[in-house]
């Protein structure tokens, strides 16, 4: 029989990042789900899709309307889209920075990333999309990914992220184009 497992609340904070680029980022976030520090027992990474879900409906329910499906980033924002697909019950994609011969591909950048360029694939107009990460600081790779989307003529209807840095725009340059933030936590990195 399962054991009963106390859920800790959900924490972030910024490390400082060892032997990086000149081109990359200095820090990282790292946060509950990412099994840096500790290991993440499965009935978290349920709870943190449950708890993201709840925010996302209750801060975006009159916008969201139907959902297709939820499109996520490669590496960190894998878990919070499938915790998050897993409590909203909806499909999803990861984008990928990998360029491949399939249909309905849209490329847009990442641009603190050593590879910059990242593919979501299956992208056709009218769908009806929201944007996942883990963490999310200037916006600018949501941003793109906004903008090639609906030049493809699909709909991002709204991100959801696990951690917001409050101190870099983010959540001003989405707003700008019409995509609600809606994040489990925010930090305050060093602008």
């Amino acid at each position: 029989m399962p054991e009963t497992v106390a859920m800790p609340s959900f924490n972030a904070r910024i490390v400082e990042r060892l032997s990086v680029g000149a081109t990359s980022r200095r820090e990282r976030v790292i946060h509950s789900l990412d099994g840096l520090e500790d290991p993440v027992h499965p009935d978290t990474l349920a709870t943190t899709g449950t708890r993201l879900w709840r925010l996302l409906h209750e801060q975006t329910a009159s916008e969201l309307g139907s959902v297709d499906f939820l499109l996520g980033l490669d590496a960190g924002g894998i878990l919070p889209t499938v915790s998050l697909a897993g409590a909203a019950q909806l499909p999803y994609k990861i984008a990928w920075k990998l360029h491949l011969p399939l249909d309905g591909a849209v490329r847009f950048s990442e641009p603190h990333a050593m590879r910059t360029d990242v593919f979501a694939y299956g992208i056709a107009p009218g769908q009806r999309i929201i944007l996942v990460d883990d963490e999310i600081t200037t916006g600018r790779t949501l941003a793109d990914l906004t903008r090639s989307l609906r030049e493809a003529g699909a709909i991002p209807l709204a991100a959801a992220c696990l951690v917001e840095d409050t101190t870099r725009g983010a959540r001003e340059l989405l707003t700008e184009l019409g995509v609600p933030l809606v994040s489990l936590t925010t930090i305050k990195g060093t602008a």
